[in-house]
């Protein structure tokens, strides 16, 4: 039987996008990078799940998750700008090996803890703590070397939405392979399985041949660097606006994802495996989501990615906090996270591709501490509110205020065009 030419041309097609969604693992450095991440981030979703379990098991209280969750995220708030200006003057790489270091140490203190029976909620407070004040640093290191591992330029946005691609494929099955080991051995096995994952970054950056640009000394102290890095965005309102924007859904909208363990255990009086559901949903979603800004090519309007997905964050959260069923959450949560996937990785992208190299490091910063520096405030205040009017309430609050930031976004772009052509 002879192949139509229709057929062959959509094979051909079909195999040219898929080859190009993973053409960032052509570049020897991303694969190890790629390799370790999907490893470790698996662990480390296996440790996050187990920490909001326990600490929900001990307490029953959302304001306490909350707290724990702002502990390990508070840090970038403070730190992140002077990390970024210590990445811009440092060594990439030897910063993200060394914090990589640090955060085994971390998980392996929790693991042994849990694993002896000697913690408390004040130790997990305090072991979240010191790894968000690694983390502050270790993130902005990862999120600037990126474009060290890939040899083109116009590879990077395929080679961050992959990294988020790992990072959501890791959401998906961590939290699965959690609710497993949580109903059937209990959450130290959770610590002690994330405490050896980070071994297998630590081999696969010990094979890296990488070669980062020198950082040339500087004879100005710490605080010019933050300075100029202010000034940049000051100067820059196209990256500017979309930090505040990562700002606002941090502080009203992302903090929904720490209600799922209520959800899970109060709304649908599930289980340690039911709230699996819901992590491994979120996570479903997120790498849906990742896989399509994977496909994307370079040259598309993030802008309008960015507006569209930032809707469709909140209508789902808005849908989530109305569900009638433990089905229709889960649904919402998967629609939810992958249009917060479509976000944060539009913005990334776009502020990575419109930075100088100079400035990346401190604008980077900027970005981690709008998302993960404010993102504790914004649980911290949520969970007083979830604690004071109720879960369902404040979820659908935070829905309608992501709707309110995304139109307050595109009336501030529409101005800006709107001069910009006035001054032609």
């Amino acid at each position: 039987m002879a192949i139509k030419p229709d057929a062959v041309y959509y094979w051909y097609f079909y195999c040219s996008e898929n080859m190009q969604m993973f053409r960032s693992l052509q570049y020897r450095n991303y694969r190890l990078f790629f390799t370790g991440q999907s490893i470790s981030l698996i662990g480390t979703w296996m440790q996050r799940v187990a920490i909001s379990w326990l600490v929900y098991r001990l307490t029953g209280s959302p304001f306490i998750l909350g707290l724990i969750t702002f502990a390990g995220l508070i840090p970038s708030l403070f730190l992140a700008p002077f990390a970024g200006s210590f990445v811009d003057r440092h060594n990439k790489f030897k910063t993200f090996c060394f914090t990589q270091v640090l955060l085994m140490v971390q998980a392996g203190t929790l693991a042994m803890m849990v694993w002896f029976d000697y913690y408390s909620i004040f130790w997990i407070g305090v072991l979240s703590l010191v790894q968000g004040v690694v983390t502050s640093l270790d993130v902005t290191a990862r999120q600037s070397l990126v474009v060290n591992l890939v040899g083109k330029k116009e590879d990077i946005p395929n080679a961050i939405a992959l990294n988020s691609s790992v990072f959501n494929g890791a959401r998906l099955i961590g939290p699965a392979v959690a609710g497993i080991i949580l109903s059937s051995f209990g959450e130290r096995v959770c610590f002690l399985i994330n405490f050896i994952s980070y071994l297998a970054v630590l081999i696969c950056l010990s094979q890296m041949k990488i070669k980062v640009p020198p950082t040339p000394r500087r004879s100005e102290n710490i605080w010019f660097d933050l300075k100029e890095g202010f000034r940049y965005l000051k100067d820059s309102p196209n990256i500017s606006s979309l930090i505040l924007v990562m700002a606002s859904s941090s502080l009203l909208v992302i903090p929904f994802t720490t209600f799922l363990p209520v959800f899970a255990k109060d709304i649908f009086h599930g289980d340690a495996t039911t709230f699996s559901w819901f992590e491994s949903c979120g996570g479903l979603g997120a790498l849906i989501g990742a896989v399509y800004m994977a496909t994307l090519k370079s040259h598309r309007n993030f802008n309008q990615i960015i507006m569209q997905s930032g809707f469709a964050l909140g209508i789902s959260v808005f849908a989530l906090a109305l569900a009638p069923t433990l089905i229709v959450a889960l649904f919402f949560t998967a629609a939810a996270a992958m249009a917060l996937m479509a976000q944060n990785s539009s913005i990334n992208t776009y502020l990575q591709t419109h930075t100088s190299d100079k400035m990346r490091g401190r604008t980077m910063s900027y970005y981690i501490m709008a998302f993960q520096g404010v993102l504790p405030l914004g649980t911290l205040m949520m969970g007083y509110l979830a604690h004071q009017f109720g879960t369902t309430y404040i979820v659908a609050f935070e829905g309608l205020a992501g709707i309110l930031i995304m139109l307050s976004f595109m009336m501030c772009r529409k101005n800006r065009i709107r001069e910009a052509k006035a001054r032609l």
